[in-house]
């Protein structure tokens, strides 16, 4: 007897052109209705300094990087509206993920490296990225999309670096991909 109520596979992904759509849209009504782009590198500024200034009030409040987050302390840096995009992001990722089909704990990797090496080069690779946000006073998502979208040069150049500089590294892992 054949099982008829079997879940269904995932469903197929959203056009990336009317993803790309959708994701202006979200940007100019960021835009409109914060006064400002999207970006992801001050939230977990905003959570590192809370951390912080919980653990040692004395030493954060004396340092200038924690002190411009925590602000004079009648708003807790946790209010901070990135800090919600990014959940946002979160929660978005995961009931899209739901209701697609798509919610799985894997490691995606191809047959050539081990899990374990996958996870070291991505905690390598998210790292690299991190420090990058720092020394730059922002993240990928706010200079590609943010400041490519105001026209800076300097984010149109930056993409293009990370794009070149992509190119340039992917031949090195291909193997481990293929």
């Amino acid at each position: 007897m054949n099982d008829t109520h079997s879940p269904p596979g995932p469903r197929p992904f959203l056009n990336p052109y009317l993803a790309g759509f959708g994701l202006g849209l979200v940007l100019l009504a960021a835009f409109v209705i914060m006064g400002r782009g999207l970006g992801a590198s001050g939230a977990f500024s905003s959570a590192v300094a809370t951390v912080v200034h919980a653990v040692a009030p004395g030493h954060a409040e004396g340092n200038e990087f924690y002190a411009g987050y925590l602000g004079d302390g009648s708003v807790s840096p946790l209010k901070d509206w990135l800090v919600f995009e990014v959940l946002g992001v979160f929660v978005g990722g995961l009931v899209s993920a739901v209701l697609a089909n798509r919610l799985r704990v894997k490691v995606e990797k191809g047959p050539n490296i081990t899990k374990r090496w996958r996870l070291i080069f991505a905690f390598a690779g998210g790292a690299l990225m991190a420090v990058g946000a720092k020394l730059a006073i922002g993240c990928t998502s706010g200079q590609a999309l943010t400041g490519g979208a105001l026209l800076n040069v300097g984010s149109w150049a930056f993409m293009m670096c990370v794009f070149g500089g992509a190119y340039a590294v992917a031949w090195f892992f291909r193997k481990q991909w293929l």
